[in-house]
Order: C-alpha cells, then sequence, then structure tokens
C-alpha cells in the first residue's frame, strides 16, 4: 500500500520516538502529519533533559528593592535563537562576574536546565543615571558583554543568574527566546507589567511614582527597560525577582505545570503580541497569566481580531488589560545630556548611533495613555486617574469577557455558579461548591453582554479596607467554534502547580491553598475543548 506524503504510520513514529527515547511519551497518533507529531514531541524531549534547582538565586542583599553589589539587564526582552543579545552589568566594586544561563520548565521537578556558562568577565561599578523628564530612570552603561543565543535554544523563558568573586551575592538577568514554528499554546510573559512595577534603582521610581501633585495612575511617568530589575514590591517578599520581573512570581507555575504535562507551547514577550499579529496565526491558543495589567491598543487589537479569526484564549489572570500604554525607543539624547551636565564621562551624542539603535531597538520605553474601557466617574472621583488626552478606549471585556472593576484589591473563595457547565467535567463540583482563597489580589468583574457569555463562577471580594467589590470568571465562544475563558484572579497559576522556590502570596487577609485537582481539571478541560491535549493526561 502507497504511504501518503502527509501521513506516518505507527510503526514510523515508534521507530522515530525510540530514537529519541520518547516511547513512553507517544500522543494518539491517528491523523497525525509529520510536522504535527514532531511539533507535539518538542517540549516532551527537552523536559527528559537533565534539570537542576541551581537556578534558583541562594544569597540575595536588597537595598531599597535594588541589588546594588550584582546586577544587570539586556538589550531585549524577547529574541530568536541565532540573534545577539547585549548586556548591561554593574558591580559595587570591580569584579569577575559568571552568567549561568537556565532555560525555565518542569524538567523532572527541578524547574531548570542549565544551558551555558558566560564568563568570567570584569565588570567596573556603572552610573546610576540621573532622573531625567518624566522621571525616567535610563542606564547608559558600557556593555559588559554580548551572546549569541545558540540555535538549538528552543523557546521559553530563560534566566542568567550572576554571580562573582568580590562577594557571594546574586541576581537574575531574565529574557525570552520566541520562535516562529506552529504550536498549540503560546505563553505571553507580562514583562510589560513587569517594567511599569519596576522600582530600580530605588524604591520611588516605578511607573506609580510621579513628581507633585502625586497621582499613581497618569500618564506624566515613564518607565525604561534600560535598567535591571528590582526585587518586586508588593503582596509577597520574593527575593527571586531579583533582576526576573514577576516571572517568578505568577506566571512560572503556569510554566512548569504546561511542560509537566507535555503541552505544546512556545513563548512570547507583550511586545512580541504588539509587533506580530500575524504570529498569533501559527498556535491554537493564546495564554495571558498572572498579572497582564499594562497592554498596548496594537497589543488589545491584535489578540481581538485573532479571535474573531477563530484563536482560543485563556486569561488566567487578573487586572489584565486594565492599562494603555504606549512605547518609545530608549531616550539616550535626553541622557547624555543629562549625564554631560552632570560631568560625568559620556559627553558627546552620535546622533547617528542614536537613531540606528532606535530603529534596531524602538520598545524601550512605556507609558500610560488611558484606561481600557475610560476611567469611569467612581475612579475619576478619586483623583488619582489621568488626566489622559483620550477616554474613548475599547472596554477590555469585550476581549477577556470582564474587566477590573474599583476596588481592584482583594481576596475571595472561588465559588462555582454553573456547575453543568462542560468546564466543570469532571470536577465533581456543585452550585456553591467552593475553592478557597484562589481570587486575589486582584481579579475580573462586570461581565461583557457578548452572545453566548456565561458567568460560571462568581463572588464578592473584600479588600483590607473592607471594601467590596464582584469578580466574575467567564467563558463565551468566540464565533469559529473557538472559546475564551477568563479565570478572573492572579491567583490561578498558584492551583496547578508549586514549583520549587515558589512562595504563595498573602494579600487582603487571603491566601491560595495552592496546588489544587479542580484547579488543573477545568484548566485541561478548556484546553480540551480547544483541541488541544496534554501528552500526559489520561
Amino acid at each position: 500500500m502507497k504511504k501518503s506524503k502527509n501521513k506516518i504510520s505507527r510503526r514510523d513514529v515508534l521507530k522515530g520516538a525510540v530514537n529519541a527515547g520518547l516511547a513512553a511519551a507517544l500522543l494518539p497518533l491517528s491523523g497525525f502529519s509529520n510536522a504535527e507529531q514532531q511539533r507535539s514531541t518538542l517540549i516532551i524531549a527537552e523536559n527528559k533533559k537533565q534539570g537542576t534547582t541551581d537556578w534558583q538565586l541562594t544569597y540575595v542583599k536588597s537595598e531599597e528593592l535594588r541589588s546594588k553589589e550584582i546586577e544587570g539587564y539586556c538589550s531585549k526582552m524577547s529574541l530568536r535563537a541565532g540573534e545577539s543579545i547585549d548586556i548591561f552589568l554593574n558591580a559595587s566594586s570591580q569584579t569577575d562576574v559568571s552568567i549561568d544561563f537556565y532555560r525555565m520548565g518542569y524538567y523532572g521537578g527541578k524547574g531548570g536546565r542549565f544551558m551555558q556558562k558566560l564568563g568570567p568577565f570584569s565588570v567596573q561599578p556603572q552610573v546610576v543615571p540621573p532622573i531625567a523628564e518624566h522621571r525616567l530612570r535610563e542606564c547608559d552603561w558600557n556593555k559588559s558583554t554580548s551572546f549569541k543565543i545558540p540555535e538549538n535554544w528552543i523557546s521559553g523563558v530563560y534566566v542568567g543568574k550572576l554571580s562573582c568573586t568580590a562577594h557571594r551575592y546574586e541576581s537574575y538577568i531574565i529574557f525570552i527566546v520566541r520562535d516562529d514554528r506552529k504550536a498549540d499554546l503560546m505563553f505571553q510573559t507580562s514583562d510589560t507589567t513587569w517594567q511599569a512595577y519596576n522600582k530600580w534603582p530605588d524604591s520611588r521610581h516605578s511607573l506609580y511614582n510621579s513628581d507633585p501633585p502625586l497621582q499613581p495612575h497618569s500618564a506624566r511617568t515613564w518607565s525604561s527597560f534600560n535598567r535591571p530589575f528590582s526585587k518586586y514590591p508588593q503582596v509577597v517578599d520574593q527575593p527571586l525577582s531579583q533582576g526576573s520581573g514577576e516571572f517568578l512570581l505568577w506566571e512560572y507555575p503556569l510554566c512548569y505545570w504546561l511542560e509537566k504535562e507535555g503541552y505544546d507551547v512556545t513563548y512570547c514577550s507583550n511586545i512580541d503580541t504588539h509587533i506580530d499579529a500575524k504570529g498569533l496565526d501559527r498556535v491554537k491558543c493564546f495564554l495571558s497569566i498572572g498579572h497582564d495589567e499594562y497592554w498596548t491598543l496594537q497589543m488589545f487589537e491584535n489578540v481581538k481580531n485573532a479571535v474573531a479569526r477563530g484563536l482560543n484564549a485563556a486569561f488566567l489572570s487578573g487586572n489584565s488589560l486594565m492599562w494603555v500604554i504606549d512605547l518609545k525607543p530608549e531616550v539616550k539624547m535626553h541622557s547624555a545630556k543629562l549625564n554631560k551636565d552632570a560631568g560625568l564621562a559620556k559627553e558627546v551624542v552620535d546622533q547617528k548611533q542614536v537613531e540606528s539603535d532606535a530603529k534596531q531597538n524602538p520598545y524601550r520605553t512605556i507609558f500610560r495613555i488611558g484606561r481600557f474601557g475610560g476611567v469611569s466617574k467612581v475612579e475619576e472621583a478619586l483623583g488619582i486617574m489621568g488626566p489622559f488626552e483620550r477616554n474613548d478606549w475599547p472596554n477590555e471585556n469585550t476581549l477577556i469577557g470582564a474587566r477590573t472593576m474599583y476596588p481592584f484589591n482583594g481576596s475571595a473563595d472561588w465559588i462555582v455558579t454553573k456547575p453543568e457547565h462542560w468546564i466543570f467535567e469532571g470536577t465533581g463540583m456543585k452550585k456553591g461548591d467552593k475553592i478557597p482563597g484562589l481570587v486575589g489580589w486582584e481579579h475580573h468583574g462586570d461581565p461583557a453582554d457578548i452572545p453566548g457569555l456565561e458567568v460560571v463562577a462568581e463572588g464578592e471580594t473584600i479588600n483590607t479596607t473592607n471594601a467590596k467589590s464582584q469578580y466574575t470568571a467567564t467563558v463565551y465562544p468566540g464565533g469559529k467554534g473557538n472559546w475564551v475563558f477568563n479565570a478572573a484572579t492572579i491567583y490561578w497559576s498558584f492551583g496547578l502547580s508549586q514549583p520549587p522556590g515558589i512562595i504563595v502570596p498573602y494579600s487582603h487577609f487571603g491566601r491560595s491553598h495552592g496546588v489544587d485537582e479542580r484547579v488543573q481539571k477545568i484548566t485541561t478541560n478548556f484546553l480540551n475543548r480547544c483541541g488541544i491535549k496534554a501528552a500526559f493526561k489520561k
């Protein structure tokens, strides 16, 4: 019998799987093309490799949330294998520095895989930039080293652990390796939100700090990616956030669980979602995770249009898409002028170089330009938002299914309201059943008027001032046989897994209980409905 060019037999796949050491990880093979089978085993094969817990920081020293002893940042948040990244490091005194790179995943429960060591190389103290216009803190440091991403590094979130000879203290740099392959799931990191909350070089410098009059939610303050990530300043005292943004707080447990279960997942940054609308068509489902608060209008439109074309989406998050931001290149002209005024070393501005850098990497500065759905009358009365040039931004609930409502903060149990919905199949949950403490510290409410939208869980949140709000978890059909799920809580990923090093937060007098089989089953049910199967699920 003549073989189809587009199909492979079970015998062929078994032979290939044995050669790769993957026979135990085979998926059902009926109807799988060569490309689909290769796709389905990439993450499985990666996680068969030797893992380690050495990716964790052991000795961390923070002063005003900053790691002054050793710190750094990268020239890009996201890049492809084969591309190069510049790394900028600062130390409190001259020292030799090494960088150990790790890819984050499951790896037999270790949580990360050692990839490569860079260095040692000499690092000198570098200048903390002065405060520029819009309170911008943008480093113009000398490059410490460059690194070309090896061609065999697959898509994922990578941390570089910084260590040096002068002392025992450590911190991270972080970046995403993306690809262009077809995959089942796209895991989007929330790096624009990481930057909005970044308080480097001290506790007075994030997007939430302003010159008088004090307005934590205005358009007047700008934040730059050209600086290290400080230790995260809210909800949980997590030393592993030193240099890693918020990934190891809210997003990593989902990464760990997806790769543990053998899901076919690829990774991207917020910036990728902004610039690569067509890239959304290469996956079956888009994932927003944890604290995904800051989006550009282009990101919103790209994802919303992709859902209209048939993309599934899961917002396993809370407080997502609250703020509309704009993106600009690094502002080297301004910082160079300030360096000159301060009598610092860099006195000459190479205008052509500045323009070239801006073209190469135009997304290094963020600032608010509005509130998705517009500033409400209640929010306006608080006097802490805006003013913004426009207030007619699209409502985020038209994409998510619900939105952030004042008061934004609070904690609650996640309470089932529609147990007959397919998303609860096999959970055994009944109406009124609760998953304790799963809602927090921010959430989504105010469900949209979308045909077919159903509220599957809802309840009341209470914050530390006893102010109350409502959360609503929703599911709606996208119109092309696709689905959109809104879990309505930042804490959803804690119900999926608890990898090494993870600290469950406590906020507004509430906390998640951690891993819960019902959260795992609900997530699996949604992905199954999207036509996405885990290799290791029975």
